[in-house]
């Protein structure tokens, strides 16, 4: 099967993707052209998340000297949306939705990505993330809390800084509200959980994994849908940041540099992907169903400037891949530890 098409099936969404292997018979061969070095400043003036600049509104960010959180001055959602519903015919449903959305500045340096933090700094990244997630849910109208990066303008990030966001939904969006589903049913089938279950068989296939520390590992999923697309999941049955021991927070830190900066050493460039992690709701339930996991999707294929697009047969009929899994991970195994920007 490994040569031909097939399709293989993603238990957490309940949805599949082709894989048609014969398609990248040698795929890497091709454009391999390098983009031009990103020369970042430390500090950008005309940056508004750069400390002591001015932001929307007129608002001045404090003289921070490590992580800095707050409330986007463009959220998405809003605390005092109107509750009422505004449909009156079922095939023109709509609600409202209220939230709230942060955003969160890894350090104050504007030239430093997440691979290029040091450890205890990514720990900080995470301890922000995991406090965020906290004061959020604390609010009656949020049940699910969505920690997410988009790194680089291919992604869409409208600001070189690095930074990621938050948002405290109403409702459970749909990703997690596939999985939770996926995850209920798999429990209460097998009364196991089903991340456990297939790191434990990813773990003895050793085909697919990246690497791993006592607390995490890192890996290119079987039902991968984009080129490099990897997930993180923990070992312990543990549903959100806030449930992760001092030690597990430092093993998901390695595990995050490390991924990010193999992403940076595949084309020796700023990396760019969608990462988030999925915890469990904040629904006022116990979910001993979900373990902690976060996604990685990278958009480039086979350089700096070939991206995989969602065009075509992806939009219209499920989602196609033509380098497999086992060959994305072998890719990324390879790749040193120290980041491009680092070596002699």
């Amino acid at each position: 099967m490994s040569d031909s098409p097939h399709r293989r099936f993603n238990p957490l969404t309940g949805e599949s993707v082709l894989v048609s292997p014969h398609r990248a018979k040698r795929p890497w061969l091709g454009q391999v052209e390098k983009t031009p070095p990103e020369n970042l400043p430390q500090y950008d003036p005309s940056c508004y998340l750069c400390p002591r600049n001015e932001r929307a509104g007129g608002v001045r960010n404090p003289d921070y000297e490590s992580t800095f959180a707050f409330d986007n001055d463009f959220a998405a959602l809003l605390p005092d949306s109107p509750t009422d519903a505004r449909s009156d015919h079922p095939l023109l449903a709509s609600v409202p939705e209220r939230g709230l959305c942060r955003v969160v500045c890894f350090s104050p340096r504007h030239d430093l990505t997440l691979p290029e933090l040091e450890l205890a700094a990514v720990e900080k990244v995470i301890a922000t993330w995991t406090e965020q997630t906290v004061d959020l849910s604390r609010q009656d109208f949020i049940h699910y809390v969505q920690v997410f990066e988009n790194k680089g303008a291919m992604m869409g990030c409208s600001n070189p800084h690095p930074h990621s966001q938050i948002w405290g939904n109403e409702f459970i969006p749909n990703e997690p509200a596939k999985e939770l589903e996926r995850q209920r049913a798999y429990i209460h089938q097998n009364g196991r959980t089903l991340l456990s279950d297939y790191l434990a068989e990813e773990h003895k296939r050793q085909e697919r994994v990246l690497f791993t520390n006592d607390y995490f590992t890192a890996l290119v999923p079987y039902w991968a849908v984009w080129p490099f697309e990897t997930m993180v999941i923990a070992h312990r049955n543990v549903a959100y940041l806030s449930e992760l021991t001092p030690a597990e927070v430092n093993g998901l830190a390695e595990i995050l540099k490390r991924v990010t900066t193999r992403y940076d050493n595949l084309f020796e460039i700023p990396f760019p992907y969608s990462m988030g992690f999925h915890q469990a709701p904040f629904d006022g339930q116990s979910h001993p169903e979900w373990t902690l996991h976060a996604h990685f999707y990278p958009p480039l294929l086979r350089s700096a400037t070939i991206r995989k697009f969602m065009v075509g047969y992806e939009m219209l009929a499920m989602p196609q891949r033509d380098i497999t899994p086992e060959t994305a991970a072998e890719r990324l195994r390879s790749l040193p530890d120290i980041h491009y920007k680092h070596r002699v």
